[in-house]
């Protein structure tokens, strides 16, 4: 099955000529990425149940993908990518935990309705657990039919607290961190261990195409990287942070080549200075959070980043990422142009002008001729 992509091979030179530039620090611009459709965000209800995900046959799967990567329109410094999402968290999944998918809500949840005991917990590597092959399996389909003209990524393996949260339950969790804290560590190390050899073995497939590898977060990485997270921490001080995240989350951010952060809401906003303090994490993703104003209200959040040495990726409209060019500037961004929440008619309007006409955009963000 060859595919046949809105992307020439010219295009992947300047592409990866700017991101490694990027991650360097030599791109004295910030990357911009615009897509008329990303199939991780603009998915379709039909790919939120048990059959599609896990039992439909594999070369129709990368057949239905396939499709959709047909129909994306590439600017900026925007490139073909796809991963075998299976929803934020598939690890706990692996690990022998329910998967919940809802196509009403166009996610996939995990989590068992009581608290697993923790002398029940199976944290060990099953490698015929049927979630893990499928990631495998349908990664070394894609590799196989599409080669080196599409990025393969991870899935959304999810933070190593979020897994353990989908055992014990969220509330029991936090209970935990003062009850037995010394289990709470122990699991976390174990289900970081096994994060690693997750990640590892996936990458020996993934990175095959030659063009690097990527994740939820399209970043493109010419190594091993990944947009690790805890969004737990929203719910903890930054003491218990420091006992009970910090260190593991250091231990990935030294295993990786290209660590990034997913900074998730104002509540995670606390923990942002022991973030800049890990000298491996390369870089900070900003999410304001469902219902919080948008990026043009976090100017000094993202100049803090930015100033910690942090490269900074951000989901954001046109008129914000032109903003922020102009008053803390570009350099050491990704923006991933989308039109931002609460959408409105103007800001809908602005954002499908720019996908009609992205070099006008791109002009006055990259000074693109």
């Amino acid at each position: 099955m060859g595919i046949k992509l809105n992307f020439d091979d010219d295009g992947w030179q300047e592409v990866e000529k700017n991101w490694s530039d990027w991650w360097e620090g030599r791109l004295d611009r910030p990357l911009v990425m615009i897509q008329t459709l990303d199939t991780t965000v603009n998915a379709d209800p039909v790919e939120f149940n048990t059959e599609f995900m896990l039992h439909k046959p594999v070369a129709e799967y990368i057949g239905y993908y396939q499709k959709r990567l047909e129909s994306i329109q590439y600017s900026g410094d925007a490139y073909p990518f796809w991963l075998p999402y299976l929803g934020p968290g598939i690890v706990s999944a692996f690990l022998g935990g329910p998967v919940k998918p809802s196509a009403e809500q166009l996610t996939v949840w995990f989590g068992n309705d009581r608290p697993v005991e923790y002398d029940e917990l199976c944290l060990h590597y099953d490698e015929n657990n049927p979630w893990w092959r499928r990631v495998l399996d349908t990664t070394a389909a894609a590799l196989s039919t599409w080669g080196d003209k599409v990025v393969l990524g991870h899935t959304d393996m999810g933070g190593v607290m979020d897994i353990l949260a989908s055992f014990r339950t969220t509330q029991q969790l936090l209970y935990d961190l003062y009850e037995c804290p010394e289990e709470v560590k122990r699991c976390c190390q174990d289900i970081s261990m096994l994060w690693l050899r997750y990640y590892n073995e996936a990458y020996e497939i993934a990175g095959g195409t030659g063009k690097g590898v990527t994740f939820w977060a399209p970043l493109l990485c010419k190594g091993r990287g990944y947009m690790l997270q805890c969004d737990f921490s929203a719910m903890i001080s930054p003491r218990m942070f420091e006992t009970f995240v910090l260190e593991d989350l250091t231990n990935l951010c030294n295993s990786l080549d290209y660590a990034f952060y997913h900074l998730d809401g104002p509540g995670a906003v606390r923990h942002l200075e022991m973030l800049l303090s890990i000298k491996s994490l390369r870089g900070i993703q900003w999410v304001p959070g469902s219902g919080c104003p948008g990026h043009s209200n976090w100017l000094p959040l993202l100049k803090r980043i930015r100033d910690g040495g942090k490269l900074c990726q951000i989901y954001v409209s046109p008129r914000n990422a032109l903003l922020i060019d102009k008053e803390i500037g570009g350099k050491g961004f990704v923006f991933y142009i989308v039109p931002e929440e609460p959408y409105t008619d103007e800001g809908l309007n602005e954002y499908f002008a720019v996908l009609a006409d992205p070099r006008s955009f791109l002009r006055q963000l990259i000074k693109q001729d």
